[in-house]
């Protein structure tokens, strides 16, 4: 992923910034406790498309 667009990119939801988690492809919204999928180095930034964190999970 470029690091000039994670630079960038926010959360949709709450406009807070996104920790990006390589292993799993994911952005993660730690407030909003949302992990959105990146797909072929495409982050998919809907919120339809976003996991719910368990509360379980470290964000």
């Amino acid at each position: 992923m470029d690091a000039k667009l994670l630079e960038i990119l926010v959360c949709p939801l709450c406009k807070g910034p996104l920790v990006y988690k390589k292993p799993e492809q994911e952005l993660v919204c730690k407030p909003c406790r949302l992990a959105y999928p990146v797909r072929d180095d495409i982050p998919v930034m809907l919120e339809d498309e976003a996991r719910k964190l368990p509360a379980e999970e470290e964000v």
